[in-house]
């Protein structure tokens, strides 16, 4: 199915009253860092603190008057369940969320906060899935997935939409890359609203299944995922897939070190907190700045929903 520009200005507009524009931000300091010119999406001012509030809103608003009034369901141990219960909670829309019994408890509580029901159960996949085709079924309620949905990932791409509005002449806009539904949206944003920009993707060595998915053309996944990017953990899906497939440039791999270092300097040098993932995009630009020197920049900072309590510095 082709995405038109049209689609994607149309969905910029529907979820306009219910997120924030968030800022871009610059850093001298990173820009002599890289040899590159860098700006970057600021996610982490989002509401709920993430750009997944963009695809909640929008999959949610996509529906008719009847299945809104039936509710929401998803199964997400963070950012998603978050966005996905705030959405509902400001469109009056039921929210059920299934929940590993091992999420941090800082996040079922803000899951409430947002007026979401949750629902807890083991932390398999398998149960993940059950727990909520059982919500389902008992509720009427519309299953949403977090990255793996064709709405969610218009809404995603909203974000780089913005960017390239703000500045048009990038060369390239990175994001980091976990259950994929960021970097396709962010890859047909480039597509239609960029000057010949390209889209990559980032990603942990320790959590490489989407640059092992581009290398073999068809969807592999992880035995283990030992990163501090805990929101990059989750597979690529059949839909988001071929949109990155036929639209992103390449992916670069980092190590949990450089992660590290790229957070470390996010938080010292911009006085911003990002969570690990959002470092990875910054991560890889450091890994291969010989390729991007002098180049324009533009990164989606995709949150800052930090446990506090397990800072790696």
């Amino acid at each position: 199915m082709e995405i038109t520009k049209l689609q994607l200005q149309k969905v910029q507009e529907r979820i306009e009253p219910y997120i924030h524009r968030t800022p871009v931000m610059k850093s001298r300091l990173l820009n002599e860092i890289t040899g590159t010119e860098l700006w970057f999406k600021c996610e982490n001012f989002q509401r709920m603190g993430a750009f997944k509030m963009r695809g909640a809103a929008n999959a949610i608003m996509s529906l008719n008057e009847a299945q809104r009034k039936k509710g929401v369901v998803t199964h997400s141990s963070g950012n998603f369940a978050q966005a996905l219960s705030l959405a509902a909670k400001s469109l009056n829309v039921p929210a059920y969320i299934v929940m590993p019994e091992s999420a941090p408890e800082v996040k079922k509580a803000a899951v409430r906060t947002y007026g979401g029901q949750i629902t807890e159960c083991p932390s398999t996949l398998k149960d993940r899935e059950e727990t909520a085709s059982g919500i389902e079924e008992k509720t009427g309620a519309t299953f949403i997935h977090p990255s793996n949905d064709l709405d969610v990932i218009l809404g995603q791409g909203t974000a780089a939409i913005e960017l390239l509005q703000d500045h048009p002449n990038l060369d390239y806009v990175i994001t980091p890359v976990g259950g994929g539904g960021l970097i396709a949206g962010s890859a047909l944003a480039a597509k239609y609203f960029g000057n010949n920009c390209r889209c990559i993707g980032a990603e942990p060595m320790e959590a490489d299944d989407a640059w092992r998915s581009m290398q073999s053309g068809r969807i592999e996944t992880n035995e283990s995922a030992n990163t501090i990017a805990d929101g990059l953990k989750t597979n690529l899906g059949d839909i988001n897939f071929p949109i990155i497939l036929e639209n992103i440039d390449r992916i670069i791999r980092v190590s949990e070190e450089e992660i590290k270092s790229a957070l470390r300097l996010i938080w010292e040098r911009m006085k911003i907190i990002v969570e690990p993932s959002s470092a990875v995009a910054l991560a890889a630009i450091i890994r291969e700045k010989e390729q991007f020197s002098n180049k324009k920049i533009g990164i989606v900072i995709s949150g800052g929903n930090v446990d506090l309590e397990r800072l790696p510095f």
